[in-house]
């Protein structure tokens, strides 16, 4: 049985790079589990299938082949075979991987897959819904939050050192179009759970906020 840190938040709030770090200082793997949403939106997008369609959504779920490849403070994500780290946070993902995490079949399938995938493992899990409803039992539970415009200024320049072309206008709205959806959707919506501690990350640095969650952690 392995010891699970759960870390909650909204888009750009710092869950990644925050979660990676930690992970890396204090000998814990790190799990995305946004990223199983994004590689099913990729592939609906590359194969036209529409929301609507929700028995070949959960379909791509159960037959699609994600691995996490760690090198050093890097990590990759491949999909079947096939490295798809930045296609998964291009905007045209970004744009419908909100609403397909809302599909409660597919929940219920991505559960599955996260709960295999961290068993016996000291893991860092990050997304939005570890501590209130993929891992309640979780000992350890973060919830990082953030200013919506510096959340947004935040993705923007993440963007733009990852060659993705886009404005801060637009992705001001992206993540307030995101934050609707992920806090008012029927299944496990964003939300803080009871038992976890609140860490507002707008003013501090990344080191700071790793030490903070590392005191926390004990």
């Amino acid at each position: 049985m392995g010891n699970i840190i759960a870390i909650d938040g909204p888009a750009g709030a710092g869950k990644g790079v925050i979660s990676k770090r930690l992970a890396n200082e204090i000998g814990f793997d790190n799990f995305d589990t946004g990223a199983l949403y994004r590689c099913v939106s990729l592939q609906m997008l590359r194969t036209n299938i529409n929301l609507n369609n929700i028995d070949e959504i959960v379909k791509i779920a159960k037959e699609m082949n994600v691995v996490f490849k760690k090198d050093g403070e890097d990590e990759s994500v491949f999909l079947d075979g096939e490295d798809v780290t930045k296609a998964i946070r291009e905007d045209n993902v970004n744009s419908i991987v909100s609403e397909v995490s809302t599909i409660k079949e597919l929940r219920e399938q991505i559960l599955i897959i996260q709960r295999e995938l961290v068993k016996g493992k000291n893991i860092v899990v990050e997304g939005r819904d570890i501590g209130t409803c993929v891992f309640p039992n979780a000992k350890i539970k973060i919830y990082l939050d953030a200013s919506l415009e510096e959340r947004a200024n935040r993705r923007y320049k993440e963007n733009l050192e990852k060659g993705i072309n886009t404005t801060y206008e637009e992705t001001l709205e992206l993540l307030r179009h995101r934050d609707k959806i992920d806090m008012t959707r029927e299944v496990a919506p964003l939300r803080k759970a009871d038992d976890a501690v609140v860490v507002d990350t707008t003013e501090l640095t990344i080191d700071e906020v790793v030490d903070r969650i590392k005191e926390i952690v004990g």
